[in-house]
């Protein structure tokens, strides 16, 4: 039987599909750096801050960091693992200043920040995050470590709020949603 593209079941079947993405979850989120006490010199109550906090986030390809700070007093700079130790300042691999800068996730590695301020990095003004691939490793099988990464300083409107608690993975893809729908639509075609 030939299926008819006119016939009053196939916007049902697109408006289901639709559904069915729309219910599909993106698992990518923006985190707030240092979360509560934003970006800037750590307090003697919370001298680790940016050690403690990069520990207790696990990142991925398509998360992102926001960073929040006074854009009169502060920046925050990019920089690679030596620099990231000695506080060099000189030479950075991206440099925001607009006091409400992001940066998007884009490859596996290790990344380094610290304040664009002198002085402020070697007051623990920095954070090292680790990005891993699917085999545990920080760095991609193809590519190995980079020194710079690819990311957009931009701002945009309010701050969503990371979950306290990662969700579970997906377990039904979109291609699965899809294959579904199309099953369906088939079985409903050859009963009708």
């Amino acid at each position: 039987m030939a299926a008819n593209l006119g016939s009053t079941r196939y916007p049902f079947l697109l408006a289901y599909l639709f559904l069915v993405l729309l219910q599909t979850r993106v698992l990518c989120y923006q985190y707030k750096v240092g979360d509560l006490d934003a970006w800037g010199i750590p307090t003697s109550a919370k001298p680790q801050i940016y050690t403690q906090w990069s520990k207790y986030h696990t990142f991925k390809i398509g998360d992102s960091l926001l960073f929040l700070y006074p854009p009169s007093q502060d920046s925050v700079i990019q920089v690679g693992e030596e620099s990231y130790n000695s506080c060099n300042l000189k030479d950075p691999i991206l440099y925001m200043n607009n006091g409400n800068s992001l940066f998007n996730i884009t490859a596996h590695g290790e990344f380094y920040f610290t304040s664009g301020q002198q002085g402020n990095c070697d007051k623990k003004q920095k954070l090292h995050i680790s990005v891993f691939s699917g085999n545990g490793s920080a760095y991609s099988p193809s590519y190995g470590p980079t020194e710079s990464a690819s990311s957009y300083p931009t701002v945009f409107g309010t701050i969503p709020q990371p979950p306290s608690s990662s969700p579970p993975p997906l377990s039904y893809p979109v291609f699965m949603a899809a294959l579904t729908g199309f099953s369906v639509s088939v079985l409903v075609g050859g009963i009708m």
